[in-house]
């Protein structure tokens, strides 16, 4: 897919906020402690120093000649005269005003050095990123699948989050997730998502045609892996198989069919309920065949295994199968096991 537009992409990685109070009380505090090191410097060297009052430097003086000397104000009254005083005012002094001098003026400094450190972020997240999850669409659907996938181990870190609205880029940087403004239907934006390297795409939007033309995008950039989409209309599964889903989602006819199992025997929809939200009670889950399973029928294990996967295809339950070594199975089972 071309790049046919010229908006902007810009990459969002969660941040720390911390409050304007506690920002002003940390910057205040680096200030002091740069305040305290010159007065050290100054005090144990004091004897390098003289006062045009009487010659001597006390310590006090010392604190007097620091806060003078640091606000760049420096009356002259007192001025280092030997060479080694000269010189750790020179190397040490100078530089401290500086900083001083920085920390003072740190909100200009913070903005003026925000996009270059943002940038470094950005670049050092992009060398790290491998075998993650992208996920197209930070709504409903969007976090929900990423809530799953936290549930079953998977790390916050490893989640990207592409979405057109700033806003949902924002929540989801404040959930800890990093985020990417733009179109995901451009090949630019994907591959800023690092897409090509990804082992889980999740494709959630608001409409049928974007999920269809973000998964075609998708599987053109990688072949291998797993892509889940959700659609609105059944009519668009084939399309969307066709373009590349491993798996596909049909979000108003799935919620239409609760809703009849829920009108025929509410018990029925408590069930599907249990099973759609991890650990509430019941989860599904897929897993290899044990030892002690193989060669026997699926209604023989500990586990309720109600389906069998059996080289990429999905097998019902049916107690003549008989299970293999290399068969994966799908269970139900309750939370605690």
């Amino acid at each position: 897919m071309g790049d046919g537009s010229g908006a902007r992409i810009s990459v969002r990685l969660p941040r720390r906020r911390l409050s304007p109070l506690t920002a002003f009380a940390r910057r205040i505090s680096y200030a002091l402690i740069v305040l305290l090191i010159m007065f050290v410097v100054v005090a144990l060297g004091r004897g390098g120093y003289t006062d045009n009052a009487d010659g001597n430097v006390s310590v006090l003086d010392a604190l007097y000649y620091t806060t003078v000397s640091i606000s760049t104000t420096g009356y002259g009254d007192i001025v280092p005269v030997t060479t080694t005083a000269r010189l750790i005012t020179t190397l040490v002094i100078t530089p401290l005003r500086v900083l001083f001098l920085a920390i003072l003026v740190g909100t200009a400094f913070e903005v003026l050095t925000q996009r270059t450190r943002d940038e470094f972020r950005v670049n050092r997240w992009r060398s790290k990123v491998r075998n993650h999850t992208v996920v197209i669409g930070y709504g409903t659907k969007g976090r929900s699948a990423i809530a799953t996938l936290l549930a079953n181990g998977h790390p916050l870190e490893s989640f990207i989050v592409v979405d057109r609205d700033p806003g949902l880029i924002a929540e989801a940087n404040s959930d800890g997730v990093a985020g990417i403004i733009g179109d995901a239907a451009r090949t630019s934006v994907l591959l800023k998502a690092k897409v090509d390297e990804a082992a889980y795409v999740v494709i959630a939007p608001d409409r049928d045609d974007t999920a269809v033309l973000v998964t075609l995008t998708a599987r053109q950039l990688n072949k291998h892996a797993v892509i889940a989409a959700a659609i609105r209309e059944s009519e668009n599964e084939p399309l969307l198989l066709q373009s590349g889903a491993s798996a596909v989602i049909t979000s108003s006819e799935a919620a239409g069919r609760l809703l009849g199992f829920a009108a025929l025997s509410p018990s029925i929809s408590h069930v599907f309920g249990d099973l759609l939200v991890h650990g509430s009670g019941l989860e599904i889950i897929e897993r290899g065949v044990r030892t002690d399973e193989a060669g026997a029928a699926p209604a023989v294990g500990t586990d309720q295994i109600i389906a069998v996967v059996r080289k990429g295809a999905v097998l019902p339950f049916d107690a003549t199968l008989t299970l293999t070594p290399a068969d994966k199975v799908i269970v139900v089972r309750s939370q605690p096991a």
